[in-house]
């Protein structure tokens, strides 16, 4: 028996993102840069998919760009809005403490370049303030970027206000939202959003595919030199198959995405009250503001990649945080700036269900972390001293 509770990491591809494939593999494999028929029926295709991505963003078809996947996305568009702030004399960065790393790694090259980046502290609950980020944004401010949600945590940043905030000072404003793609309804213009990344294959899509949505007007600076394509802002042959499977599961994944979403939560919060169950447990993030699929826990007294061994050997696929980070033994930045120490912050589980989750599998997983909390503690001596009175309890 096999558990599959770590699609925040990536999902597995759906029937309509694969029969949309399969045309474009076997039969429609032209070049779309190419002149004759054939090329041409590619090209088609090409715009076909832009026109669907664009209609689920509520932006303009030319507002989308193809990209690899969200990190691509996430850096130029950064690097966009940065060489645009440094051409008006603007080189001041405002983000938040727990971004995903494609954005905060990018953030550290930019300060190499003469940046300065103010980094928002997030709040116990995992949510950003609208008021700190205005309070944040000062007259050489050319950007701001937060996530949309977050990939660890799954909390919904209050990404419409922000917007705004930005649009009346003047900023650009970027938002992440590989997470919340195809999970949660995005409108780039009631939003104010200027920049978006998202990713196919966190969506039931592709991976090798994403999107930089970039409003008119903003000048992307290319991160990929060679070739005229995607209106000179990124060359390369587009990957026709992958980026008409990304519009196909992203399609499907919105057009019923009222109904999954009630029921994946649903799905969620049973597992949620389960876990809580568990003594010395507490939850990450705020438990309302969160994504429809997101779990994430921590246990006093045991070491999170422990766990999820156990829980391999119990046939469940589970998490520690971020898969970027997952061959990392330092504790995850995101769990670190909501305020979790570092020894609570070592003892996480990520669990991230899809609509193929079923109840049966949300009871038995409830019941192998059960066992395989308890199994850990009883070898911990962190954990006898815990229950002695030698150290207090973090975690009541």
């Amino acid at each position: 028996m096999q558990i599959y509770l770590d699609n925040a990491a990536t999902t597995r591809i759906s029937p309509a993102a694969l029969r949309a494939m399969l045309p474009c593999l076997e039969e429609h494999y032209g070049n779309p840069s190419s002149l004759y028929a054939f090329g041409q029926d590619a090209r088609e295709r090409l715009e076909r998919a832009r026109a669907q991505i664009a209609a689920r963003l509520h932006c303009e078809a030319k507002e989308v760009y193809f990209t690899s996947g969200g990190s691509e996305a996430d850096n130029q568009a950064l690097r966009s809005a940065a060489r645009i702030g440094a051409a008006k004399g603007k080189r001041h960065i405002v983000s938040t403490a727990f971004e995903h790393h494609a954005v905060l790694h990018t953030l550290d090259r930019l300060r190499e370049e003469g940046f300065e980046v103010t980094l928002l502290d997030v709040h116990g609950d995992g949510l950003v303030r609208p008021a700190e980020v205005a309070a944040a944004i000062r007259p050489d401010t050319c950007l701001v970027s937060v996530m949309y949600a977050n990939n660890e945590i799954g909390t919904i940043q209050p990404v419409a206000e922000i917007g705004r905030i930005c649009r009346e000072k003047g900023v650009l404003f970027h938002t992440d939202a590989v997470q919340a793609a195809g999970h949660l309804p995005i409108d780039v213009q009631e939003q104010n959003i200027d920049l978006l990344s998202l990713s196919a294959h966190k969506f039931h899509g592709p991976r090798g595919a994403g999107v930089l949505y970039a409003r008119t007007g903003v000048r992307l600076t290319p991160l990929i030199e060679g070739g005229a394509q995607e209106r000179g802002r990124r060359a390369g042959t587009e990957n026709l198959p992958a980026i008409v499977g990304m519009a196909a599961a992203l399609e499907e994944a919105c057009r019923d995405g009222d109904a999954r979403r009630v029921r994946v939560a649903a799905l969620r919060d049973r597992l949620i009250r389960g876990l809580a169950r568990i003594p010395h447990a507490v939850l990450n993030g705020d438990p309302v503001q969160r994504l429809p699929g997101n779990v994430n826990f921590c246990f006093e007294g045991i070491e999170g990649e422990s766990l999820l061994l156990l829980l391999d050997d119990e046939g469940i696929c589970a998490s520690s945080g971020s898969a970027c980070t997952s061959g990392s033994l330092d504790p995850s930045h995101v769990l670190l700036a909501i305020g979790r120490p570092h020894e609570i912050a070592h003892g996480s589980l990520r669990l991230t269900l899809s609509e193929q989750t079923t109840e049966e599998e949300i009871d038995y997983t409830i019941d192998a972390v059960t066992r395989a909390v308890a199994r850990l503690r009883s070898m911990s001596p962190v954990w006898r001293d815990l229950q002695s009175g030698a150290r207090p309890f973090v975690i009541q």
